[in-house]
């Protein structure tokens, strides 16, 4: 099995932690010494229960203090995509007297889209071509009376460009509307933003393991469990928390936390060298805003070459990068997200920047993606 392993594993330069990135030291170490202390279930009363349950709350209260948040508004569930469900359909299902109308960007990932078209009928707000929402078009399209929720993400999965989640805050959404935030892209990397009844965040986002979603719910919010009832104690939770993987969480969120000016400060100017790398070359479009956008993505698209022979080549020559919808990139569907913001569909290439990527790394890249298009085009 090692034998395997290994060969699956082969080197690469990874350049794709906008879809997971790799397991901070900080996880690692957390996650291996909480296996042996947080395997029972935190909801007993014997000791091994009690243990677990002490990691559990402690798991929470860092994360708590990482995204300025109070404890009690913090809950674990299984994935990002589990804590985006609950947080929209929670605050929709506090409202179901209202109306089953939810306001949604046209870029919102599609754990957001397909949840607002679940619930009832989805109102898409259109966006700039950067990617951006006008606060007051996301305000306008809540007036009616029959909102039961807006969502607005804090920064795009797939061009990292930012949301004025505070403007729409500052203008105010009316008749009582709740605002959700789908803060799985940034959360870690960029504070948390201040507005939301609601925010959701994704730990294999920041470097903690997989399987692990935070959901942050206002106090005050109102908010109902929108699925079946559990008698957890927690009831905006399902099931058994894997309290190892939380506490590892946890962990990786902290100290990502503690050096993210400095890292982000990193990313921003290696990103600015694959964007003018891609920008030179002919019939490129560089999408997404270039300066209020994440620190660490950016997305081009690629006249007269299919995206997923780009990003095949690339890997065989050692480059691990994306391409297509950040979350339907396997169904080879093109991206909705560039199709609201009139920029080409087919072709493109998300680049994303690890904790641990270099400059050698970069700059590898951006001398070998010149020969790539040309070997495509020709």
């Amino acid at each position: 099995m090692g034998g395997w392993i290994g060969h699956v594993l082969a080197p690469t330069r990874y350049l794709d932690a906008a879809s997971s990135e790799p397991l901070h030291p900080a996880a690692r170490e957390t996650l291996l010494a909480a296996l042996d202390a947080g395997w029972a279930d935190p909801r007993r009363l014997h000791h091994p229960a009690r243990s677990a349950r002490l990691l559990l709350d402690n798991a929470r209260a860092a994360v708590a203090e990482a995204l300025d948040v109070r404890a009690d508004e913090v809950t674990f569930t299984a994935s990002g995509t589990e804590a985006t469900h609950r947080g929209l359909l929670g605050l929709a299902a506090a409202r179901r007297h209202v109306g089953r109308r939810v306001v949604l960007s046209a870029v919102e990932h599609s754990a957001v889209a397909h949840a607002a078209a679940w619930w009832g009928t989805p109102s898409e707000v259109g966006v700039d071509r950067v990617g951006r929402v006008r606060p007051d078009d996301l305000v306008e399209d809540c007036r009616g009376g029959d909102v039961a929720v807006a969502a607005l993400q804090s920064a795009n999965h797939e061009v990292g460009t930012t949301q004025d989640v505070h403007g729409v805050m500052e203008l105010g959404l009316p008749d009582g509307v709740p605002l959700f935030v789908d803060a799985c892209a940034s959360m870690g990397r960029l504070p948390l933003p201040r507005a939301g009844a609601a925010l959701a965040g994704s730990a294999h986002k920041w470097g903690g393991p997989a399987g692990v979603g935070v959901l942050v719910v206002r106090r005050g919010a109102a908010w109902e469990s929108p699925f079946p009832a559990d008698d957890r104690t927690d009831h905006r939770a399902a099931g058994f928390e894997n309290v190892p993987a939380a506490l590892a969480a946890a962990a990786a969120l902290q100290a990502v936390v503690a050096e993210r000016t400095e890292v982000a400060a990193r990313q921003h100017a290696l990103v600015d060298r694959v964007r003018a790398a891609a920008a030179a070359i002919g019939d490129v479009d560089v999408v997404g805003d270039p300066v209020g956008r994440l620190p660490h993505l950016v997305t081009f698209s690629v006249l007269y070459v299919n995206g997923e022979r780009l990003v095949t080549e690339l890997d065989r020559r050692g480059f691990g990068v994306a391409s297509g919808s950040a979350c339907t990139a396997s169904t080879l569907e093109p991206s909705r997200v560039l199709a609201a913001m009139g920029a080409l569909t087919h072709g493109n290439v998300r680049v994303s920047l690890a904790r641990g990527t270099t400059e050698a790394d970069v700059d590898a890249f951006c001398a070998a993606l010149p020969g790539v298009v040309a070997e495509l085009r020709a």
